[in-house]
C-alpha cells in the first residue's frame, strides 16, 4: 500500500522500519522540525528522519499544517493511507479526509486510558501493572477515533519508563502491520472508544518532579521510576538538591515521621514515608554533578540519622 508516514521520536521508528520491511510504499515522511540540542547546540535531526534519509525516503518537516502547504505536499505524494505515530502535531480536517483509505495512529496505551501526550509516564506514575499498544483510526477529538486493533503487555513494578518505551514502540510496529494488512484487505475492524471510561495523560511538567515524603514508598518509587529521563523526580539531601534516579521499596516499617532519614551509611540510604513505609535511594545526581551510587554521595556527604 502506497503509505505517508507521520512520526519523530525514537518510538515512531519500529513503526516506520516495519511498514517498510513489510513491502509498503512509504511515499513520504512528515517530521517536526531539526532542533538545537547539547551545548554547542547544532541542529539535530529527529530519529525518524534520520532512518528515513537512509532508505531515500523524501523527508519533510512543515511548521505549520493549517495553512494548506503541508496538504499540498501531501496531494503531491498520493498516498492512500497515512500513518502517525508520535508526531506531536493534530491534523486539520482537511489532512485527516485526504487519503482514501484513511489516517490511523499507532498509541501507546490501552485506550480509552491514557489519551494525550505521555501515556507510557502516566501508566507508570499512578502504578499500572498493564499497558500496551492502540491502532485506531484518526478522529477530531484526541485519541478518541475508532479502535482497530490493541495489544497488552504487564508492567513490571521495577519498570522504568525506558524500558515500557522500547517495548512498546516495538510491540507497536508489530501490531501496526497487522492492522494494515487489515485496512488493505478490507477487513479491518472499528469499535467504537467508551468516552466515559477515557483517562487522560497530560504532557510533563517540572511541577512535578518534587517528592512529597508524606506519600508511600510505593506511590514515591513510582514518580521515580515514571519521570525518567525527564523531569526526574527530585528532593533535597544534606541541603543539596538531587534527582532521583532508582528507588528500591523496601518491606522494613518505621514509626518516624515522613522524610526522616533512616539509615545513611555502606548499607543504603533510607528514608522514611507515609504509612509508615521506607523507601531505599540507590541512584541520585546532585545539581552539577553526574549520575552516582547513593553510597558515592554519602562518602562526601554524611547525613544524621534520627
Amino acid at each position: 500500500m502506497r503509505i505517508l508516514f507521520m512520526g519523530t521520536p525514537e518510538f515512531a521508528v519500529p513503526s516506520l522500519k516495519a511498514l517498510i520491511a513489510a513491502g509498503h510504499e512509504v511515499c513520504g515522511v512528515f517530521t517536526q522540525p531539526d532542533k538545537p540540542k547539547n551545548r554547542g547546540m547544532k541542529l539535530q535531526a529527529s530519529p525518524v528522519k534520520e532512518i528515513a534519509l537512509t532508505y531515500d525516503i523524501p523527508v519533510f518537516q512543515p511548521t505549520k499544517l493549517r495553512d494548506g502547504t503541508a496538504l499540498e505536499l501531501i496531494e503531491a505524494r498520493s498516498p492512500e493511507l497515512i500513518v502517525v505515530a508520535a508526531y506531536g502535531r493534530l491534523l486539520p480536517d482537511e489532512i485527516l479526509n485526504y487519503p482514501v483509505k484513511g489516517c490511523i495512529n499507532v498509541h501507546s496505551s490501552l485506550l480509552p486510558q491514557y489519551r494525550g501526550a505521555a501515556p507510557i509516564h502516566w501508566a507508570i506514575l499512578n502504578g499500572e501493572t498493564e499497558s500496551g499498544v492502540t491502532i485506531m483510526h484518526m478522529a477530531r477529538e484526541l485519541d478518541a477515533g475508532d479502535i482497530i486493533a490493541q495489544t497488552a503487555t504487564v508492567i513490571d513494578p521495577d519498570e522504568t519508563v525506558k524500558t515500557l518505551y522500547a517495548r512498546l514502540a516495538a510491540l507497536g510496529g508489530e501490531l501496526l502491520c497487522t492492522a494494515v494488512t487489515a485496512i488493505e484487505a478490507g477487513t479491518a475492524v472499528r469499535t467504537a472508544q467508551d468516552g466515559s471510561a477515557a483517562t487522560f495523560a497530560p504532557m510533563l511538567t517540572r511541577e512535578l518532579s518534587p517528592m512529597d515524603f508524606t506519600k508511600t514508598a510505593r506511590q514515591l518509587h513510582n514518580q521515580v521510576r515514571g519521570l525518567i529521563p525527564w523531569p526526574a523526580a527530585v528532593t533535597e539531601l544534606d541541603g543539596i538538591r538531587c534527582k532521583i534516579f532508582r528507588t528500591t521499596v523496601t518491606e522494613e516499617r518505621t514509626e518516624q515521621t515522613p522524610g526522616s532519614v533512616i539509615q545513611a551509611d555502606k548499607r543504603g540510604l533510607k528514608l522514611a514515608c507515609g504509612g509508615g513505609t521506607v523507601l531505599e535511594i540507590n541512584e541520585l545526581q546532585p545539581d552539577g554533578k553526574k549520575p552516582m551510587p547513593a553510597a558515592a554521595f554519602l562518602q562526601g556527604h554524611p547525613m544524621v540519622t534520627r
